[in-house]
């Protein structure tokens, strides 16, 4: 390899002034930008206009554009799709398919080393009526290893003054529920066979019983209060009244067979049920709630969270956000002294959860499933251009004829009960709170029967409207195709015209997080998601526990199709979302 004679000469045109409109020497490729001797912009160019080498003004696409709009103003849907593609944090795939292989020999429930009586109540009671009972991917990974099971992999966690620190995420409607609530009620029940203080309640208990039956007996009827009351070993947090009632009906299901003391304390209790529940005489042993009602209540009383030893933050992603933030730590921070496991759960792990997490646990293990990230092949997503005929940008309209359409297509099958059609239960979701009316209003119009649900709704009447998609009982109305009419959608609707046979919730993304709507099959994203977390978490509300779902999407002149599209390959193939 010989050297030009020319290697020391200054490249043709570098001291060449800006405003010289002749030729520069800028080489393309992968490598154009290496070995310069002069700088490729004026800087005095630059300070004139109040900018910066590398600057988002000095910045241009692909496409030539500099990040604006033909009117000059910035370009939203290029602000959102480079917001979309870098919301989620990256999971290699060569991780994902070791835990594939790790997790691949695990069949039963009988596998792992849970307590008999716990075991025997997972198919009696929590999981009864279902015919294959078999452990979700999420659960086969992370169960035993909460229980501390040998499994044969080796695990990262370093002691951390005695505190086991995991998250938890897999894709919505994967059993994550059970797959910490399990592990925790083992470690409850055996933390109570060696307690000290419990043992000697007990001893008391039992005297105190076998003197109270004796004829003569004259002491006290009444018993002194348990060691736990008002003192939970276990506490599960999470952000609304719905997910407390759903967790709190598993956590019934196994204290009935496993024998412990749980309470659920929401905006749906009363203020005296939860005072009755929380300073029981008989003592409390898990706590499920949202973060401000207990944070308030361990304002009152701080030694609420004096003897708790395991802390689950499920909805990790909504705790830990700005509206939350402060009250979730509030609770941490009092509790982390006697905690010994620390359990953070999550449908997804957004970038900057996983900084947050890497700076404040440095210590956590993360178990996440092999499809994370990916929404189910189940799960099958259409594309309505609104801008074509006959919406013309009606988005309305759109989303209208979408669900008679939907509502049509059912009516033209009897259920199994002669005589009735089965009501098909839609959830449609907008970006803003505002719209949740507009929309609702117009498809009430249409003669869809749909009601709105956002933030601003009372936290009662949101449990009474989520109830109708939550219960996995079906429902059914009379067959009368009189009034499905088969007459093209119109703007201003048909007078008279009624789909009976359908329910529609129209929801802000309040109702996208961790509610099991096990009724839903249909969901319609009426605005396109600003992230592909709103994609997963919206989508995910149709095809859980793994039926079939399906989602449409109305993509109008302001929302970016090929992000659309990608999200739409990447669910054909399989494939985790960017």
């Amino acid at each position: 390899m010989v050297l030009s004679d020319r290697v020391a000469q200054s490249p043709r045109g570098a001291g060449r002034d800006r405003d010289d409109k002749g030729p520069r020497n800028r080489s393309a490729g992968p490598f154009g930008g290496m070995n310069q001797t002069s700088v490729p912009f004026d800087l005095r160019e630059l300070r004139d206009k109040g900018g910066s080498p590398g600057s988002r003004s000095d910045y241009r696409d692909r496409d030539g554009r500099d990040g604006r709009d033909r009117r000059g103003k910035p370009d939203e849907r290029r602000t959102k799709a480079m917001k979309m593609q870098s919301s989620l944090a990256s999971i290699s795939y060569g991780h994902r398919n070791r835990t594939k292989e790790s997790i691949s020999e695990v069949e039963s429930f009988d596998q792992f080393d849970l307590l008999p009586p716990l075991r025997e109540a997972v198919s009696g009671e929590v999981l009864k009526g279902m015919v294959d009972i078999k452990p979700t991917p999420i659960q086969r990974l992370a169960i035993p290893i909460l229980l501390g099971q040998n499994t044969g992999r080796r695990s990262r966690q370093r002691d951390t003054s005695g505190r086991q620190e995991y998250m938890l995420a897999a894709e919505t409607g994967s059993g994550k529920t059970l797959s910490y609530l399990l592990p925790l009620v083992n470690a409850l029940k055996k933390e109570e066979a060696t307690d000290p203080t419990i043992a000697e309640y007990n001893e008391y208990f039992t005297k105190q019983m076998e003197a109270m039956k004796a004829p003569d007996y004259t002491g006290p009827r009444e018993f002194d209060p348990h060691p736990t009351m008002a003192r939970p070993r276990v506490i599960i947090l999470v952000p609304t009244a719905e997910l407390v009632d759903q967790v709190g009906i598993v956590t019934k299901a196994l204290s009935h067979a496993v024998k412990f003391k749980s309470g659920r304390f929401s905006a749906n209790v009363s203020a005296r049920v939860i005072r009755r529940d929380m300073y029981s005489p008989g003592g409390i042993d898990l706590v499920v709630s949202t973060p401000h009602l207990l944070a308030s209540m361990a304002e009152s009383d701080p030694y609420i969270l004096s003897r708790v030893t395991h802390l689950v933050i499920d909805e990790v992603d909504s705790l830990f956000d700005r509206s939350f933030a402060p009250v979730t730590t509030s609770i941490l921070d009092r509790a982390l002294p006697t905690i010994k496991q620390l359990v953070l759960c999550s449908a997804t792990i957004p970038k900057w959860l996983d900084n947050y997490v890497a700076r404040q646990f440095p210590d956590m293990v993360r178990l996440t499933t092999p499809n994370l990230h990916s929404i189910p092949r189940r799960v099958q997503l259409g594309v309505i251009d609104v801008t074509k005929d006959p919406y013309r940008n009606n988005k309305d309209l759109a989303c209208a004829d979408a669900i008679w359409s939907i509502g049509k297509d059912a009516a033209s099958h009897e259920g199994t009960v002669p005589g009735v059609i089965d009501v098909k239960r839609i959830m449609v979701f907008v970006n803003e709170r505002e719209k949740t009316t507009e929309v609702a209003q117009y498809l009430v119009s249409q003669g869809i029967d749909a009601v709105a649900l956002h933030r601003d709704t009372p936290e009662q009447r949101q449990s009474e409207m989520l109830r109708t998609f939550t219960m996995n009982e079906p429902m059914r109305v009379a067959a009368d195709p009189a009034t499905i009419t088969d007459e093209p959608a119109t703007a201003s609707g048909i007078k008279g015209r009624k789909l009976p046979n359908t329910k529609v919730l129209v929801a802000t993304d309040l109702a996208s997080r961790g509610i099991d709507t096990l009724a839903v099959r249909h969901v319609i994203l009426y605005d396109c998601p600003h992230t592909t977390i709103d994609f997963i978490h919206r989508l995910g509300r149709a095809g859980r526990m793994r039926r079939r779902g399906r989602g449409i999407v109305l993509v109008g002149k302001e929302d970016r199709r090929d992000i659309v599209a990608e999200v739409r390959e990447s669910m054909h193939m399989g494939m985790a979302l960017i």
